[in-house]
């Protein structure tokens, strides 16, 4: 059985999720689909909408599975 990493990142964060923490309320899914996507994998999309609401999003999971941090920025 293949298993994928609960890893998600584009330029301005990163996102984790932790299954075994969930309670499958699917706020996350129902309040913001383009981003949380039960049926395709992988099923967190950081392309689906800006960042800042992928954030507010996160802040609203019950249960804490989902957590984010913001990626350093490179020294040019």
């Amino acid at each position: 059985m293949e298993t994928y990493d609960n890893v998600f990142t584009n330029k301005e964060i990163t996102v984790t999720y932790e299954p075994c923490a969930c309670i499958h309320a699917e706020k996350c899914a129902r309040e913001l689909s383009e981003v949380f996507r039960t049926s395709v994998i992988p099923w967190i999309n950081l392309d689906g909408s800006e960042t800042t609401r992928i954030i507010e999003q996160i802040n609203r999971c019950p249960s804490g599975a989902l957590k984010f941090h913001y990626n350093k920025k490179e020294a040019v």
